[in-house]
């Protein structure tokens, strides 16, 4: 069996008297989809961070192909092929489409010239969907649009793994079906996911594997199916109602 891509060894974060992450651990396997889950305040943003250098842990470490890269910064986990989209979408508003991406191929570093940047940046659009906007203004997308701009700016890093923050959110059934089509092939492509998300319908249909955190501790990591029927789980952020729904749906499969 191959070694983990990422690493998480009791990794703690804290803020203050706050433990916003306390003692986590986990590993993620090179082209798995894993859904990282849990109630607001649970400390997932917080975890995504630090696997990216955004903060820096208190304790613990982070490991990378085997590479300790606990200290590393935002642009070194980019270099390396850790790329990440945000929660809050905020593109360069008076910049193209297109120049967005481009920015994300050189800020990822594996683009040595702007030329170089700008191709790979209309791959990135055409395979997102959004090359009929590289010209307009970042600011004239949608809610929508932007969120697959900040997967052509993470894409155009040509990431190894990609750490996605509630990609969904905001988002109408159709295009969150189009958002989970555009998900499952980029993992076609080998790419690692961990996406946080909060629709239970997403993390189902796409998670091979579950973390489930709740105030900062790793409370249940497992296969998705039976991560809902956890009892922990039910009580820290499912609720009884959905158990029960899921469980029926399970039975007349």
């Amino acid at each position: 069996m191959s070694a983990p891509i990422l690493v998480a060894d009791r990794v703690s974060r804290r803020f203050g008297g706050i433990r916003a992450v306390d003692d986590v651990s986990f590993a993620l396997k090179e082209g798995e989809i894993v859904a990282l889950i849990g109630p607001n305040g649970a400390g997932k943003t917080t975890l995504v961070n630090l696997m990216t250098g955004v903060v820096l842990a208190s304790e613990g470490h982070i490991r990378y192909r085997g590479e300790d890269v606990t200290a590393q910064r935002p642009f070194e986990a980019a270099r390396r092929g850790i790329a990440r989209t945000f929660q809050i979408v905020q593109p360069f508003p008076r910049m193209s489409v297109l120049q967005n991406v481009a920015a994300g191929a050189l800020f990822g570093g594996a683009q040595s010239s702007v030329v170089d940047a700008l191709a790979v940046a209309r791959e990135q659009l055409e395979f997102t969907g959004l090359a009929a906007f590289a010209d307009r203004p970042a600011s004239a997308l949608t809610l929508a649009g932007r969120k697959r701009l900040e997967l052509a700016k993470s894409m155009a890093m040509q990431p190894k793994v990609l750490l996605l923050d509630e990609v969904n959110a905001g988002l109408n059934a159709s295009e969150i079906d189009g958002a989970l089509r555009l998900i499952r092939q980029i993992a076609e492509r080998g790419i690692t996911i961990l996406i946080i998300e909060h629709l239970m319908k997403v993390v189902l249909s796409l998670a091979a594997r579950v973390l489930v955190l709740h105030h900062g501790q790793l409370i249940a990591e497992g296969d998705p199916a039976e991560i809902v029927q956890d009892p922990r789980v039910i009580e820290a952020y499912l609720g009884e109602k959905f158990a029960r729904r899921i469980a029926a749906e399970h039975r007349h499969a």
